[in-house]
């Protein structure tokens, strides 16, 4: 399983959300760069970078993202605010390796599909939902397609990897919800990328040991910040 610290850039900073909800907001770090930096140096594989200001409609830190992808050796997959081919092609231009697309994949699915069609495995779904009802527009607007019925889609549309938040969880320490995990990745031979609940190392050792194969991934934030998980003890975990 690979361990994946994420980056949420807001206003140029290091930030982290509870539940999505922007009043309540955790600043962190001022230089995301260094940030990033340190998390390669403890071992890190892989970061997440999400752009919460283009997820929310408020702007973009595109400069920042590009300074992330120069200043390290590893490949970032990065979200927030895809609306279009061109927000696509702009993030991979800025180096990015992969771009999670959400709020799309509900809003435009013709687009969309043509998307996956050309970009390939560098486009991960993101599909966040409470429950069974998915949330998009940086989980502000709940819409009418449910979580099933989305991966059922993805599937079929031939994505690779899906990143799965359980939106209740993420940003609170109370763990992930193995069961829903479990009957996602039931749902789909695609590759599963689990986020939102970690706090400790063991959230992570579960994680490895409860879950079918195809769930091999887990973006972890909050609890890298605040030092309930140290980096590079979970990736020792997830291994």
């Amino acid at each position: 399983m690979i361990v994946i610290p994420a980056i949420d850039l807001r206003g140029g900073r290091c930030v982290r959300l509870r539940q999505g909800d922007p009043a309540q907001e955790t600043q962190y770090d001022a230089d995301p760069v260094a940030r990033a930096k340190q998390f390669v140096a403890d071992g890190a594989k892989h970061l997440h970078v999400v752009d919460l200001d283009g997820a929310l409609g408020k702007g973009e830190n595109l400069d920042a993202l590009r300074a992330i992808c120069r200043a390290i050796e590893v490949p970032v997959q990065t979200g927030g605010g895809i609306r279009s081919r061109e927000d696509v092609a702009k993030r991979l231009k800025l180096g990015a390796a992969a771009v999670t697309v959400g709020t799309m994949l509900v809003e435009s699915p013709e687009e969309s599909r043509k998307i996956v069609e050309e970009f390939a495995d560098r486009i991960v779904g993101s599909v966040d939902a409470r429950g069974n009802r998915v949330a998009v527009r940086g989980w502000q607007q709940e819409v009418e397609s449910t979580r099933d019925e989305l991966i059922a889609t993805l599937a079929i549309w031939g994505v690779q990897r899906v990143v799965y938040t359980e939106i209740a969880r993420d940003g609170t320490g109370a763990g992930f919800d193995l069961a829903a995990l479990r009957h996602v990745a039931s749902l789909t031979p695609m590759r599963i990328t689990a986020s939102g609940g970690a706090k400790t190392v063991d959230d992570v050792r579960r994680l490895r040991e409860r879950m079918p194969p195809n769930v091999d991934a887990v973006i972890i934030g909050r609890a890298l910040y605040e030092g309930t998980i140290v980096l590079r003890d979970a990736v020792s975990a997830a291994a």
